[in-house]
């Protein structure tokens, strides 16, 4: 089974990930403790509210180094919702910019649609690489995820070249407006939906990253 650290940095009520986490076959630990968070086989980086509180929340018990240092060792972190949106470089909320972890370049901005927050279910647009297929979605390509947003990444940026592999960039469309949904980046993956919220598909996207792990 195996061990999954979600990391507890003040971002809202984590014990629905935690049983979910725990429905897909993993043993899971709720804490902010830096080396249970480094030594787990997987780190999940959940995320609720305003971009600049997640920062400073995460900031505050070493969280972009402790996401860092996972990655530079190949150890597989997924992140959630607002935990995707720090991962960028920047979050721009009501006029005010916000440093995020730079793991990706982009900005985290206001959904341009009649209707935000965007909070319901919707269906994603899975990138169909033949070579390279997703993990995550594996089986649920054509499934609905339940999304509760009103910011995203509008742009994706990264640029690639010969040595360098592009990221599966996954998305949704609200009101016209289109975002990033998921990205799976080698070992970091991140969801702007709720999995554990998201019903069977949700559960087996869980369970297709849990048993990543393996």
């Amino acid at each position: 089974m195996p061990s999954v650290t979600v990391l507890d940095y003040g971002s809202g009520n984590l014990r629905s990930a935690v049983r979910a986490l725990e429905r897909a076959g993993a043993d899971v630990t709720l804490t902010a403790d830096r080396q249970a968070a480094v030594e787990a086989d997987g780190l999940v980086v959940p995320g609720v509210g305003a971009f600049a509180a997640c920062m400073a929340g995460l900031r505050a018990v070493r969280g972009p180094e402790t996401i860092g240092r996972r990655l530079a060792g190949g150890r597989p972190v997924l992140a959630i919702c607002v935990g995707l949106q720090v991962l960028f470089e920047r979050g721009v909320e009501h006029g005010v910019e916000t440093e995020g972890c730079g793991e990706w370049p982009g900005t985290v901005e206001r959904l341009q649609a009649p209707v935000v927050p965007h909070m319901g279910w919707n269906t994603v647009e899975v990138p169909h690489d033949a070579e390279r297929p997703s993990t995550l979605f594996a089986g649920i390509e054509e499934e609905r995820f339940y999304f509760v947003h009103s910011y995203g990444v509008r742009e994706w940026t990264l640029q690639t070249n010969d040595r360098t592999r592009a990221p599966l960039v996954t998305w949704a469309s609200h009101g016209g407006d289109r975002f990033v949904a998921a990205v799976e980046n080698g070992p970091l993956s991140a969801t702007q939906f709720h999995p554990e919220k998201s019903g069977d598909a949700g559960a087996q996207l869980l369970r297709n990253w849990v048993d990543s792990l393996s």
